[in-house]
């Protein structure tokens, strides 16, 4: 075995965020592509030299032939130990508990996370640091300044390695350890929810279905909840992974999901309907007749957490991102706990989490976790929301209606215009911003405008400052409209519009939600003058 310097030349494209490099799989398919970043990432971190990391991936198609060149530079650059999920398999928050387990120095995660995969399809790589999280968003701007000057990468020409079978090989002078990818998750999860409980449950013919969507958490679900809490095996729909997720899009919302919004209100529904994304950090929860939507979710799985065995400590405080309509902040106020409102990107909780100030945290794109972990946890939430029901012995419906009628109900929808020309886009962000100082006092969808601006947000903990992080138009307790430009898809740009009505009259507590933010979806079309600027008559989805 030998180690050879690789002349090379950068790409110019290579920019990531803290979310990781996400492209098309021909890209990374490029020569000396994927090998750059990786070096990039090794040289602008020399502190994973002599070290433990962890390496896995969602399943999706070039996963496998990617885990072999990252171990074969990985080894070339002085790593001491990989541990690799068996078959390339982790999902992004159990290779988040490994890392913290094992103490590793980091982890490379082989995932585009919900985006669909394939020959055709997209493919990604992101950077979790030391304690689990996601790398700062200063350090993957070190890492692309570096990318653009790369010239050479280290690589250790080898055999490649047997990440199907478990145990320990060598890789030069680097031990390689397979892992079965869901015992150690599998193992916090046990300390933090009620197993016998939850057994006792479903003995007593409460029901569930799980959606893994094709994508990395079915061999998680099947473990847990048929092998370990005795679900029925067709309680976990389509487990197995596949390259191309089954041709599907491995995004848990009522567009990519339709068939569990369609099983819920069936005559026969199973009590709680779920499934999860591509890498296992998001989640989508349903009840007999009833979709949850993330925001509501966080607030009523934070009203109810002392009720679960990990977490009867209580609350210390609840974090939500911006965009996310603000129930969780009505529970936080009750639990005279401190609510914290951060811009979108998981780093932001994992500052709060690692300092000690909040127990759980959510934002609307259906992602959800607590302390446990540095990464949003899919499959966290569904077990979450299970112990719930068995601790109460009450329906997601009835856990709904109680809280709504407790807290009152935020009325919450997403409007994606997707693949816009960056033109667009920018043109109805720029309209919107020359208008946000007039707006105060001014009449929104028949309500007075109390606060528009652009958010920005001051990290204390790492005193960082997060400038343009979106556009908000805010009525008080009773409205609120925000405008962001989102980059997780791989072309073009994606104008995100999103609505909220606080509602805390009784009796319309179950208006019809298109109904209830109709005033507000005409308001801001006008306002940001969407579908003359976009051509876009309606989204292109809405959650």
């Amino acid at each position: 075995m030998a180690i050879r310097d690789i002349q090379t030349k950068p790409y110019l494209d290579q920019k990531a965020g803290t979310a990781g490099l996400r492209k098309k799989v021909a890209v990374f398919q490029q020569p000396h592509y994927l090998e750059n970043y990786l070096q990039s990432i090794f040289d602008c971190v020399p502190e994973l030299r002599g070290g433990t990391l962890v390496i896995g991936g969602d399943g999706r198609y070039h996963n496998r032939a990617a885990i072999q060149t990252t171990a074969a530079i990985a080894a070339a650059n002085g790593i001491a130990r990989l541990i690799i999920g068996q078959g390339g398999l982790l999902s992004t928050p159990a290779a988040s508990n490994l890392i913290r387990v094992r103490q590793a120095a980091g982890g490379l995660l082989l995932t585009a996370s919900h985006n669909p995969a394939g020959p055709d399809g997209d493919f990604g790589l992101k950077f979790n640091v030391a304690g689990g999280g996601q790398a700062s968003e200063g350090l993957t701007a070190r890492i692309f300044e570096y990318s653009k000057m790369i010239a050479r990468y280290r690589v250790l020409d080898a055999a490649p390695i047997d990440i199907d079978r478990r145990g320990e090989q060598t890789l030069g002078d680097c031990v390689v350890e397979i892992v079965d990818s869901v015992d150690d998750y599998a193992r916090l999860m046990q300390q933090l929810f009620d197993f016998d409980r939850l057994r006792d449950w479903l003995k007593r013919g409460a029901r569930l279905r799980f959606d893994a969507m094709h994508a990395v958490t079915g061999p998680y679900a099947q473990r847990i909840f048929v092998e370990m809490l005795g679900a029925p095996g067709n309680s976990v729909m389509n487990a197995v992974p596949l390259e191309d997720f089954g041709g599907g899009h491995p995004d848990p919302n009522l567009i990519y999901a339709k068939h569990l919004a369609d099983l819920a209100y069936q005559d026969d529904a199973p009590d709680l309907i779920a499934a999860s994304d591509g890498d296992g950090d998001r989640n989508m929860i349903l009840g007999r007749g009833l979709f949850v939507s993330p925001g509501d979710s966080l607030a009523m799985l934070a009203a109810n957490l002392q009720r679960l065995p990990g977490y009867r400590d209580g609350v210390r405080g609840i974090a939500r991102s911006m965009p996310t309509c603000r129930a969780a902040d009505q529970v936080a106020k009750a639990l005279h706990v401190p609510l914290y409102e951060t811009p979108t990107g998981w780093k932001f909780f994992c500052n709060l989490l690692d300092a000690g100030d909040v127990t759980i945290c959510g934002e609307e794109s259906f992602g959800t976790s607590s302390s446990h972990a540095r990464e949003k946890d899919g499959l966290w939430a569904v077990l979450a929301w299970a112990n719930v029901l068995a601790a109460t012995g009450k329906s997601v419906r009835e856990i709904a209606d109680q809280h709504w009628l407790h807290f009152g109900r935020h009325y919450f929808a997403r409007h994606d215009y997707e693949e816009l020309a960056a033109p667009q886009a920018e043109a109805v962000m720029q309209g919107v911003s020359s208008e946000l100082a007039t707006l105060p006092g001014r009449s929104f969808a028949e309500l007075p405008v109390t606060l528009a601006d652009e958010f920005s947000y001051h990290d204390k903990t790492d005193g960082s400052i997060a400038t343009a992080q979106g556009l908000r138009i805010v009525c008080g307790d009773d409205a609120r409209a925000v405008l962001r430009l989102s980059g997780t898809g791989t072309k073009g740009a994606t104008l995100r519009v999103y609505l909220e009505r606080y509602q805390r009259d009784a009796g319309r507590l179950h208006w019809d939600p298109a109904e209830a933010l109709a005033p507000l979806t005409k308001a801001i079309d006008e306002l940001a003058r969407i579908s003359e600027l976009t051509g876009r008559r309606t989204p292109d989805v809405i959650t």
